[in-house]
């Protein structure tokens, strides 16, 4: 599920990038695993959906995804992407994790 999202397009929702294995005793028809997938959304769900990523950096992205008998569920979310100063902050806080993991790692 890394580095996935999903898109509304003509009303119909789709994901791309979610790796689905192919069933293990298939034969050689089995479908591409990164292959663009169709939701079986409401239109309803689908009109809120639409109207909540419409605005400016929201992005919709799957969360969770699970078997249910013989379908795949897939739950969506509503993202929201980092501002800059928010970036600059996490960077910084990852690079004083490290030199604080050197300087242990060092002086032991």
């Amino acid at each position: 599920m890394k580095d996935s999202y999903a898109v509304i397009k003509n009303g119909e929702a789709f994901v791309y990038g979610i790796h689905i294995s192919p069933y293990e005793q298939g034969n050689i028809q089995n479908k591409d695993p990164l292959r663009t997938r169709k939701l079986l959304l409401n239109r309803r769900e689908i009109n809120r959906l639409f109207g909540m990523i419409q605005q400016k950096g929201y992005s919709l992205v799957p969360i969770s995804m699970y078997f249910k008998r013989n379908n795949i569920k897939i739950e969506l979310g509503i993202g929201k992407g980092k501002k800059l100063y928010d970036k600059r902050r996490d960077i910084a806080k990852k690079d004083a994790e490290r030199k604080i993991e050197r300087a242990l790692k060092n002086s032991i």
